[in-house]
């Protein structure tokens, strides 16, 4: 299953998607005297989430495209959800990104951190550079979101407590971070720092998530990729770690790492590819130039 938020006139609203065309769940509600949970981040709780899995499989999905669906080429993305209760992120986890930023990468634990939803963003909204920064960062990032709580889990379980994957570009403002490695959670909380969607892919799409490959992209161009079975610490890996950390909830994001990070400029458009999945685009403008300008 394909899931995405996209607005339907003011209202952020969960929509299915299906051989080209975005479903609308209130649409399918009032279409069909339903009652499910109208956006995503409700729509994804475990109890809500099994019963439209188990409505779903069994709805004549052919009439629902041809009375319900939106060509999803012209609908209006958003981020999957605004308000997660925590975004982990993952620093260094490809052994090659690390060694763009002349560190060592761990190889014992993850280096996470943590960033606050006032981040966050979805496609096509701007990334906007901040003035106390003059080197800002975009990284394409896999996403993992979980699907159950989850606490003290095996690596070997924590497949069954993820709902699915997205795309996520995450930034960081690089100077601030060069100055003293303290400044990480500053450096990476940014209003508009954490892009993410415009579709969360369930875990039974994907054939074998090792071999996905995972494209920063700059104005079109490739910057670096990799594969998931490069990284240090696989998707399952860090669900388990953090796991014994905290308690991890449904809906909770973990970004799970870079290829390689790119410098952007006022007027660039920087974009997320993984294969099998749409790509995440997102415009950037820098606040000082701007300011300037004016």
């Amino acid at each position: 299953m394909r899931l995405a938020t996209i607005m339907v006139g003011e209202k952020e609203n969960a929509a299915v998607l299906v051989d080209g065309k975005a479903i609308v769940v209130s649409e399918i509600n009032r279409y069909l005297n339903l009652d499910h949970p109208e956006t995503l981040y409700d729509l994804i709780q475990p109890e809500a989430f099994s019963t439209f899995r188990i409505w779903w499989d069994s709805v004549d999905l052919e009439r629902l495209k041809d009375d319900l669906g939106h060509p999803a080429d012209g609908v209006q993305f958003g981020p999957l959800y605004r308000h997660p209760r925590k975004i982990w992120g993952i620093g260094l986890n490809y052994v090659e990104h690390a060694s763009d930023l002349h560190e060592k990468a761990p190889s014992t634990e993850p280096a996470s951190f943590m960033k606050p939803d006032t981040t966050i963003i979805g496609p096509k909204d701007t990334i906007t550079i901040p003035h106390q920064s003059e080197r800002t960062t975009a990284e394409a990032e896999l996403g993992v979101i979980i699907g159950k709580m989850c606490k003290d889990v095996s690596e070997d379980d924590a497949e069954s407590y993820i709902a699915g994957y997205t795309t996520i570009i995450d930034m960081t403002a690089e100077d601030i971070l060069q100055v003293n490695p303290r400044y990480l959670t500053r450096s990476k909380s940014f209003d508009t720092f954490f892009s993410f969607g415009p579709e969360l892919v369930t875990s039974d799409e994907i054939e074998e998530l090792m071999n996905l490959e995972v494209s920063t992209m700059i104005n079109g161009e490739l910057h670096r990729k990799n594969k998931v079975q490069n990284m240090t610490f696989n998707p399952y890996d860090l669900v388990s770690f953090h796991s014994k950390v905290m308690t991890l909830l449904p809906g909770d994001i973990i970004s799970t790492g870079t290829p390689g990070a790119v410098v952007i400029q006022d007027g660039d458009v920087v974009e997320c590819h993984i294969e099998g999945f749409h790509p995440l685009v997102n415009p950037v403008k820098d606040l000082k130039r701007r300011k300037e300008e004016s």
